[in-house]
């Protein structure tokens, strides 16, 4: 009994050496099978890969043939001067002129055509000689024509036989560029190119088609690839064709010998690189997670940064679970945060960054997540059935709390622009209308909230077709000044003039509060400034014994070269500076008071004087009264129109003369409309002894 059993333990150590054997053989065996298998997959994947490249390139050279004929038409059809040319008894040697001739070795078209609006041939030249096209085209070119002689702006293209050869037709009516028109019908303007061989060649080297040839006809060999070029009627007139370069067979032919010898080394080694692998996979896995984290993540806050919003809200998630839920997204500025940057570092901006990202991501239970767009912009994403203008005043609310930042009690704001959401909006384009949204925030003031509609876009499309109309208006000096007499209380005589900026649009009279701010945001404002005041000083240089007010945009101080312009428009027009006073609001003071320090200092020296413009209805300090030494204080108008108010308004007006008095500026007060104004303001100005 014994004896068996001990007989048996090297019989069932044998049968599991033989299974593990076994098994061992099966496994490399089938490693062996699955890489062969994979190798032949890779090799026709290869084979695939390299035949859809192949045609994407073809249908990317096709395309680019196409787009560069497109552009060359319109360029040529949509043109004023064609336009009148092809309705003068010019035309036919006009469009030689300009285009027949061209054709003699111009690379992007071999023939140009010109069809008038009853179908003639008004010039026909094919390689620098005349041609009939209705013959050389066929009738597929008379249908071209028909169909582009409308107002449409895009051209037709067309592939049509052209005898043996094939060629590419493009047409579009002759319009003009800067105006619209009611003609009904149109001359068409038609260019030619042939797929010569010479074309096909130059296609084949720069998209890497080897062998590409141009086919007639519709039976190709098996092995050959191909794309159609469809005529008129849709149906292929030719085929760009080219042979299979195959070059997953290559390799795998050249790689063959190796592959059987190393199937054998991989099954012995396979296990260790499963295990290796699993490890070097988990691994990579890790790091890639870390990357992506990185990629979408601001560093500094470690909210999501741009490229992480979009991600997520093209995400399933942004949807929302709840049928009757809101998904909004909030976009947030904020207000002050480059003073703080400017008056304590950025050491403690970032830390102000980070404690505004803490906050907003406890600001309510909505909020799904939070974003850093860069500097001081953020984003949160609300999903949940709270109105979202309450989200919104909800942040504003939060972002006036003042921050504590090493025993630094800072506060600042924040205004927010919000957009709904929904599954089919693009994510850019979300984002550009809650951007939109708070940009229209930012307009009404700080610490505003301001939800998306479509008029803002109407609005957008607005300012960008007057921006068009502005700018047309200061090329061709249509903005002038108008003069407002200046008089004085004390001898009731006209002793200057102040210079006011007019525009009458083809559209109606625009205001100067709507087209300056528009100026000084497209960039404008410089041409238009310097404009004003030259006209100003031609038109008083024969008041001789008037002085001039001209206002200026705080961005024209600001600019290095404004003080020499200033200074070359005044000795072209051989005008005194001591009669010339720059009106300036208390805007740039703040903004910028370096700059216009320097500026307005450069100017005094050369005589000319400050007055600050619209005192009383903002924030400049007296600090500032004095460093800046104005000559003239110029009372905001609703000071005087307090006069007819019960209460504190003359208090208020006596008390803004006091400090003029005190710091001996003489005052100008704006929008007198009453005798009762009038004398009142003599009788103040009387009191504090004040020159008006």
């Amino acid at each position: 009994m014994s004896t068996k059993v001990r007989a048996s333990h090297p019989a069932r150590s044998r049968r599991i050496a033989l299974l593990t054997a076994v098994s061992t053989l099966f496994l490399a065996m089938s490693v062996a099978g699955l890489l062969g298998f994979a190798i032949l997959v890779m090799r026709d994947s290869a084979n695939k890969m390299d035949d859809e490249r192949a045609v994407r390139a073809a249908q990317a050279a096709v395309r680019s043939v196409q787009q560069k004929l497109a552009a060359t038409v319109t360029d040529n059809a949509i043109w004023d001067d064609a336009y009148a040319a092809m309705n003068s008894d010019q035309e036919s040697s006009w469009a030689y002129e300009n285009w027949g001739k061209t054709t003699k070795d111009y690379p992007l078209y071999d023939a140009a055509v010109v069809i008038s609006q009853d179908g003639k041939i008004v010039s026909a030249y094919d390689k620098g000689a005349a041609f009939d096209p209705y013959s050389r085209f066929g009738s597929s070119f008379s249908k071209l024509v028909k169909e582009a002689n409308s107002a449409q702006r895009e051209p037709l293209l067309r592939f049509v036989a052209a005898g043996s050869d094939i060629a590419l037709i493009g047409a579009l009516s002759i319009q003009p560029f800067s105006s619209s028109t009611d003609d009904r019908a149109f001359s068409v303007l038609s260019f030619s190119k042939i797929l010569s061989e010479e074309v096909i060649e130059q296609i084949s080297s720069e998209y890497q088609l080897t062998g590409l040839r141009l086919h007639r006809s519709v039976y190709l060999p098996q092995n050959l690839l191909s794309i159609a070029l469809p005529g008129p009627d849709g149906r292929p007139v030719a085929f760009l064709a080219w042979p299979s370069q195959k070059p997953g067979s290559a390799v795998y032919q050249r790689v063959e010998p190796y592959i059987i010898s190393a199937t054998a080394l991989m099954c012995a080694f396979l296990i260790l690189i499963l295990v290796s692998s699993r490890k070097e996979t988990a691994s990579l896995r890790a790091l890639a997670d870390n990357a992506h984290h990185q990629a979408t993540h601001d560093s500094l806050t470690g909210l999501l940064n741009r490229s992480g919003l979009l991600e997520m809200l093209a995400s399933p998630a942004c949807a929302g679970d709840d049928a009757n839920a809101v998904a909004t997204l909030h976009l947030i500025d904020l207000d002050g945060f480059k003073a703080v940057n400017d008056g304590w570092g950025h050491a403690i901006g970032d830390e102000l960054l980070k404690l505004v990202s803490q906050r907003l991501k406890v600001v309510h239970s909505e909020a799904a997540f939070a974003a850093r767009l860069g500097g001081d912009e953020f984003a949160l994403f609300q999903i949940g059935p709270s109105l979202p203008q309450t989200f919104s005043r909800e942040i504003v609310t939060v972002l006036k709390k003042p921050f504590l930042i090493g025993g630094r009690t800072i506060e600042i704001g924040g205004s927010v622009g919000h957009c709904s959401h929904r599954p089919s909006l693009d994510p850019l384009e979300l984002v550009r209308r809650a951007d939109m949204a708070l940009y229209k925030a930012k307009q009404l003031g700080k610490g505003r909230a301001f939800a998306y509609a479509p008029d803002l876009d109407a609005e957008r499309e607005e300012l960008a077709c007057l921006e068009g109309q502005l700018r047309r208006a200061i090329a061709d000096d249509a903005i002038k000044p108008v003069f407002q007499p200046l008089v004085s209380v004390a001898s009731q005589k006209i002793c200057g003039v102040e210079a006011l900026a007019r525009w009458h649009s083809p559209t109606g009279f625009v205001a100067p509060d709507v087209f300056i701010p528009l100026a000084e945001r497209s960039g404008l404002i410089d041409d238009l400034g310097m404009k004003i005041l030259t006209f100003s000083i031609r038109a008083a240089s024969g008041w001789n014994e008037l002085s001039l007010s001209v206002n200026i945009s705080p961005i024209q101080l600001c600019n290095p070269n404004f003080v020499d312009d200033v200074t070359d428009i005044l000795a072209k027009e051989n005008f005194d500076p001591h009669r010339l006073t720059l009106e300036i609001t208390e805007g740039v003071l703040i903004s910028n008071p370096d700059q216009a320090s320097r500026a307005i200092n450069a100017l005094k020296e050369r005589g000319i004087r400050f007055a600050l413009d619209d005192f009383g209805c903002g924030f400049a300090s007296i600090g500032a009264l004095r460093q800046f030494g104005f000559d003239r204080m110029k009372l905001d108008r609703s000071l005087v129109w307090g006069l007819d108010d019960e209460g504190r308004g003359s208090g208020i007006l006596k008390a803004t003369i006091a400090l003029a008095a005190a710091l001996n500026i003489p005052v100008t007060a704006e929008g007198i409309e009453t005798e009762t104004q009038a004398k009142a303001l003599d009788d103040l100005l009387s009191s504090e002894r004040l020159v008006a």
